[in-house]
């Protein structure tokens, strides 16, 4: 069956939230530029590369854009993710009971109502559910004491400072001021089925509701508890809830842990 074009949920960002998103990052950049060269000189000094981290992000209506950051970690941090694996605060064990409940792969049968039979599994309806879940789970990651982090990195994660170049995307029109959090390509594309796509349908923002929920509940929230409180956002944004997310946001810069 085709769809028609017209039929396709897409998110357009209200002309009154462009046009704030447009005032606050311009007076943003322009107040806050002693920060900026600040920042650029303490990086600078202590490392090597570059002031800017650009990783690609996607963000409303899976568009994917460059999302930049002041650096915070030393060069090809990055390419070390794999190394640091375990650290990740999101990542939990998979369950582990024999063959049968393996890695899915490929086409599958329901049996019953309480089986799923592949061409070389048999796995119950709640397991692969169970496992359907943890993979969306461990898409997020977040590293306790991460070693990747520059001394100067610390400091402006610690108080925000490291996001102050979006501003920039914000005045670009890739993100708003609130939305929610643009992410990675790979854990995007793990966030793709029906329960969890409604979170790309709202604007991709600096700051937003579950940011402001303690700061991530102090760096322990879970990535199920961050998606509930995406699609929320997507659901029930308004001038009035970002005026709210914003005054919290304030309150919740200074912070004793990083999240």
């Amino acid at each position: 069956m085709k769809v028609h074009p017209t039929e396709l949920k897409v998110f357009k960002l209200p002309f009154w939230k462009r046009l704030f998103d447009i005032i606050v990052s311009s007076i943003g950049i322009i107040c806050l530029s002693p920060v900026f060269i600040l920042t650029a000189l303490a990086i600078k000094i202590e490392s090597r590369g570059p002031l800017l981290y650009k990783s690609k992000r996607v963000g409303s209506n899976f568009l994917i854009f460059d999302f930049l950051k002041f650096r915070s970690m030393y060069i090809n941090a990055d390419k070390r993710l794999k190394e640091l694996h375990s650290l990740n605060q999101y990542q939990k064990e998979i369950i582990h009971d024999g063959e049968a409940k393996k890695a899915l792969s490929g086409d599958y049968i329901l049996l019953g109502n309480q089986e799923l039979v592949g061409d070389d599994y048999v796995i119950s309806d709640k397991d692969y559910l169970y496992q359907q879940h943890n993979k969306q789970d461990n898409s997020f990651v977040k590293l306790s004491k991460d070693p990747r982090i520059t001394k100067v990195g610390r400091i402006i994660r610690k108080y925000s400072i490291d996001e102050l170049p979006q501003l920039f995307n914000v005045l670009k029109g890739d993100m708003s001021i609130v939305g929610n959090r643009p992410l990675p390509i790979y854990e995007a594309e793990l966030l793709t089925k029906d329960d969890s796509v409604d979170r790309f349908f709202a604007p991709a923002g600096i700051t937003g509701l579950w940011q402001v929920e303690k700061r991530g509940n102090s760096g322990s929230m879970s990535a199920s508890e961050r998606n509930e409180l995406d699609i929320y956002y997507a659901q029930n944004f308004s001038f009035k809830f970002d005026m709210k997310i914003i005054i919290r946001t304030f309150t919740a810069f200074i912070q004793k842990e990083n999240v």
